[in-house]
């Protein structure tokens, strides 16, 4: 069977595609974006399209299925959206005078980290990440595509790795190297992400610093050669790349940001609820993103923090000058996406005049800072850039009224070129020519019927019937004979008629040339304009944080080199903010700078995690440098924290509650310093009592005696609370309830000591729990009291003896430190103990966990 001829157009097509698999092809034809083969097929699937064909009487009809070029963006959104990329081909010449198949070719790859045109605007950053390695080191660089951002860092294992991509809520990873099947596994199941490969290095002198190392300039490179890859032209709103470290802020891992409700509630993913939602004043996207950036990643650096309250102190004591500020940051647009569209050649009319709008502001904004009078506010001050000429250069040039689209005309303010002023008067005077010429001429030749008709064909004419041709004047010249009239002309009418053609079509050409050079001349001020963006934006998120304190009566907090914590008062700013601040019951927090683990004990319900929160709240909201829900405090500045709050078994990787909770206490052990702060939550309770309580006291001793980082440890394992006679550096602390005629009510208020007993079965009571089902409870409660104390008194075992004396915890040897050891060694099992050895708990699913098991089960 011959093979069937592919026509021109689709051979185009498919010689495109072939250079984009992973894509979906859009291939401009007409008014439509059409997609064929399986592109089609999926995309009708996904888009809820109609799916029809090509050449639908071949034997083997191509599928076919398109969308409206003007509404084509709705479309390219659920796609990215969904993860995948989408290739857009155009038609590069115009089809009336194209020669055989018009030229196509694609201009642009939309991909998940790319997105800069979406129908649902989000102020959120949108960052692109790329990785290599080197050895056993990890280079990761991420940018906006959006806003221009670009940084680059080098990390030491691929947990941090994933950590960062995590924190950052990135949506695409470039990889300059090949992943693990386990690695890959993880970044494409569990997180999600789409991976795309690039092995070619881009070099741009202006962008990349060479002071960075080398594997961070490589991942750098890569980044930017995949952004002009797909982008496929030259961006000049890309920022220099900045070097950071991960030390150089506030260590948290995703877990933790996600336990403490930061930048959205946990359980909700909505804003409401979270540290963001509490600190949001802010008047500008700029400034929303930015304070997503200070929560994100709050300082170590006190002199940094110290500025920052410096600002916001000032603002709290000039009430009416910060309320002027404020207003006048109502009136600032988001110069920074917008400088951004000019760089893509994406800028419409509408962009112009809200940077206008913009530039209009900023003398106000700085007039009002120096209004101040205070040093604290110079720098700021200074980097107001005002930009007089582009203000005045767009507000003569751009039509107020002028609408998004530039092909259409009405987009050039009247007075700025002289050229399209005649054309517009032309145009608006030229119909009043043309009447006055039809009766001038109708006087004079005496044709009382004479008129000036027009039609594509013969241009402006006079219609003549036969029964006046007599009449017709010496200078009137023929254009046209019908069967009953003739069409003529005039030397003057001919005139008209060309300069009105002429406006009709040259006045809209002549505008869209004049808006281009005005976006050319607005390009050139990319640098200033992002600089006046980042200024504008940490005004506005100090104005936030100083209203937010105000308006809740926040304090400012001290910082302190005693490893000593003094909280007065506190609260957690998010829930007092939920409750109302009559209804909060605020708590007091003591570390002296012996005190290093405050071991929680309490019922449930009762604010024990509440508590731990609040200290990890005043911890973050203190050094990104907003004031603090208390009355007073006094606080070191630490480097990271760890939390294991909550509990959530992560299904797609095969982990339990449990060996999430163990990973994470893990990663707590390991990595905290004793400038850290550990709050752990119920550690323990996902296994067997006397497993997790074994854990539980070893976790708590390996981190008195190995780490020192201050620590909240809450607990239902009441036996441990004797460990404060051993250790040193804890102390107890519970719950306080008051409990009366068998009713209890919880205070909320955390006291000195333990607690005097659990309070699990009025909790079931609360929760609405069968009334006989809780007298049975009791029953059983009492019996198995009973039963403890007698074994006590016999002397042959007791619930306290649950927590284990170990006198031989000072003499670990050097070889054992880094081990939580929990059984005693038999001498006749040396296999076993190698094998169990070397199992790697911490990154077992439980089936692997179950088959290791297995095989030392055999051993023995």
């Amino acid at each position: 069977m011959a093979k069937e001829k592919i026509s021109p157009g689709m051979q185009q097509y498919l010689d495109i595609k072939k250079n984009y698999p992973d894509a979906f092809l859009m291939f401009r034809m007409g008014d439509f974006y059409e997609l064929f083969y399986e592109d089609a097929v999926k995309a009708a699937q996904i888009l809820e399209i109609s799916l029809t064909s090509r050449n639908k009487n071949a034997e083997n009809p191509i599928p076919m299925a398109g969308v409206p070029y003007h509404s084509a963006q709705q479309y390219i959104d659920v796609l990215v959206e969904m993860g995948y990329k989408v290739a857009i081909a155009e038609q590069m010449e115009d089809p009336k005078q194209a020669v055989g198949v018009v030229k196509r070719e694609v201009v642009q790859v939309i991909t998940p980290g790319t997105m800069v045109d979406s129908t649902k605007p989000d102020n959120a950053n949108n960052f692109l990440v790329a990785l290599d390695a080197e050895g056993d080191k990890f280079g990761l660089s991420y940018m906006d595509v959006s806003t221009g951002e670009f940084f680059a860092t080098e990390l030491t294992d691929f947990a941090a790795v994933r950590s960062e991509i995590m924190n950052l809520k990135a949506r695409e990873v470039v990889l300059g190297f090949d992943l693990t099947e386990a690695d890959e596994h993880i970044l494409t199941k569990q997180m999600n992400l789409l991976l795309s490969q690039e092995r070619e290095r881009f070099e741009d002198v202006h962008l990349i610093d060479k002071s960075l190392t080398a594997l961070e300039i490589a991942t750098a490179e890569k980044l930017l050669q995949y952004v002009h890859r797909t982008q496929k032209r030259e961006l000049s709103h890309l920022q220099k790349v900045v070097h950071y470290e991960i030390k150089d802020y506030l260590q948290m891992s995703y877990a933790t940001k996600s336990s403490l409700d930061l930048l959205e509630n946990a359980r909700t993913s909505k804003k409401h609820g979270s540290l963001y939602w509490l600190l949001d004043e802010t008047k500008t996207a700029m400034g929303m993103r930015l304070l997503r950036t200070w929560i994100d990643r709050p300082l170590v650096d006190q002199g940094r923090i110290k500025a920052r309250q410096d600002v916001i102190q000032v603002f709290l004591d000039h009430f009416f000058e910060r309320s002027d500020l404020t207003e006048s940051l109502k009136g600032v647009y988001d110069i920074e996406r917008l400088a951004s569209r000019v760089s893509f050649g994406k800028a419409n009319p509408k962009d112009l005049l809200q940077l206008g709008n913009t530039l209009t502001q900023v003398p106000l904004i700085k007039a009002i800072l120096e209004s101040f009078e205070r040093s604290e506010l110079d720098s700021l001050v200074d980097d107001l850039d005002i930009m007089p000429e582009l203000e005045n250069l767009i507000r003569s040039a751009i039509d107020p009224e002028a609408q998004a689209t530039i092909t259409e005309g009405n987009i050039i303010r009247t007075g700025f070129d002289e050229r399209l002023d005649n054309y517009r008067k032309v145009l608006r005077e030229g119909t009043g020519w043309i009447a006055e010429i039809e009766a001038k001429e109708r006087a004079a030749s005496g044709i009382s019927t004479l008129k000036i008709d027009y039609n594509r064909k013969d241009g402006y004419y006079f219609h003549v019937t036969n029964s006046n041709l007599s009449l017709v004047p010496d200078h009137f010249f023929r254009k046209a004979t019908l069967k009953n009239s003739e069409r003529f002309g005039t030397a003057e009418l001919a005139k008209i008629e060309g300069e009105m053609l002429e406006a009709r079509e040259q006045s809209s050409s002549l505008e869209y040339d004049i808006f281009m050079r005005i976006r050319a001349q607005v390009e050139t001020y990319i640098q200033r304009l992002q600089k006046l963006a980042k200024t504008i934006a940490t005004v506005d998120v100090l104005q936030s944080l100083a209203v937010v304190a105000e308006n809740y009566h926040y304090v400012r907090p001290n910082f302190n080199d005693t490893h000593s914590i003094t909280i007065e008062n506190g609260r957690h700013a998010t829930v007092e903010k939920v409750m109302g601040v009559q209804e909060y019951i605020p708590n007091s927090i003591h570390f002296d700078s012996q005190t290093n683990i405050q071991l929680i004990t309490g019922p449930n319900m009762s604010g024990k995690s509440t508590y731990m929160r609040q200290l990890a709240l005043t911890v973050i909201m203190a050094q990104l440098g907003a004031f603090v829900a208390a009355d007073k405090v006094d606080m070191p500045i630490f480097d990271a924290i760890f939390t294991r709050i909550g509990a959530a078994d992560d299904l797609i990787s095969g982990q339990s509650t449990f060996m999430v909770e163990m990973m994470e206490a893990n990663q707590a052990v390991k990595r905290a310093s004793q400038n850290s702060l550990i709050l752990f939550d119920e550690l323990g309770r996902g296994t067997a009592t006397y497993d997790g309580m074994a854990l539980a006291q070893s976790i708590i001793e390996y981190i008195h005696d190995k780490v020192g980082a201050k620590t909240m440890f809450a607990t239902h394992y009441h036996e441990l609370t004797s460990l404060s006679n051993e250790l040193t550096h804890l102390v107890n602390v519970h719950v306080a309830t008051l409990e009366k005629n068998g009713e209890v009510t919880f205070l909320h208020k955390i006291a000195d000591g333990p607690a005097d007993k659990s309070y699990g079965i009025h909790v079931a009571k609360i929760a609405g729990l069968p009334e006989d089902l809780l007298e049975r409870a009791d029953i059983i409660l009492s019996q198995l009291e009973a039963s403890a104390a007698h074994l006590s008194v016999d002397g042959e075992a007791s619930q306290e003896a649950t927590v284990v004396e170990n006198p031989s915890r000072h003499d670990i040897s050097e070889p054992e430190l880094g081990q939580l050891s929990l059984f005693a060694e038999a001498p006749d099992s040396d296999a076993v103990i190698e094998k169990l050895r070397a199992i790697d708990l911490m990154n077992l699913t439980p089936m692997q966990a179950m088959n290791a098991i297995f095989e030392l089960k055999q051993l023995l």
